[in-house]
């Protein structure tokens, strides 16, 4: 596939998500998440649709694997944590996840794939959005030849104050 049809199917897909964020579902989980795969391009197989109505069944949210791996146990969904991965990767190449990356062993994974930046809680290892109107980048850096910058992540690092700050 060249380039520009590449482009083009992943806007339309985008196109499709973000529709279906902004209330064109039907109010049946099972068939939105059906649609919802392929508009992108997946083929919904049973393991697709199970973890995709896990994920989006909940509206916007940041999981890791794991957590995603205990909610599919709890719900008696047959699936490895090796399945959780290729499944999670599969998802956010086809633009319907967000990977966040906090440090070089975690990463999260957000259901909200607008351009948006986050706030992570150190010990608690709990990621949240930062609204838009609080992030400002006054200057980027010069992109090196024949490269684009494809997005900008910002994860502002929190901890709690101790009491004898306060």
């Amino acid at each position: 596939m060249d380039m520009t049809r590449t482009m083009v199917f992943s806007k339309e897909a985008e196109n499709d998500r973000r529709a279906m964020q902004c209330g064109d579902l039907t109010g049946c989980p099972w068939h939105d998440v059906k649609s919802m795969l392929r508009a992108v391009g997946l083929r919904p197989t049973r393991q697709r649709m199970a973890l995709g109505w896990l994920l989006f069944g909940k509206g916007d949210r940041h999981l890791s694997a794991e957590t995603l791996y205990e909610e599919a146990t709890r719900a008696k969904v047959p699936v490895s944590l090796a399945t959780i991965y290729n499944t999670l990767h599969q998802f956010t190449e086809a633009g319907l996840l967000r990977q966040v990356g906090v440090d070089g062993s975690k990463a999260y994974f957000d259901t909200n794939i607008s351009d948006h930046h986050h706030f992570f809680v150190e010990g608690d290892n709990e990621l949240f959005d930062i609204p838009d109107a609080n992030v400002g980048l006054d200057r980027m850096p010069a992109t090196p030849e024949g490269y684009e910058i494809a997005r900008i992540d910002v994860v502002v690092r929190l901890r709690r104050k101790s009491d004898a700050a306060k």
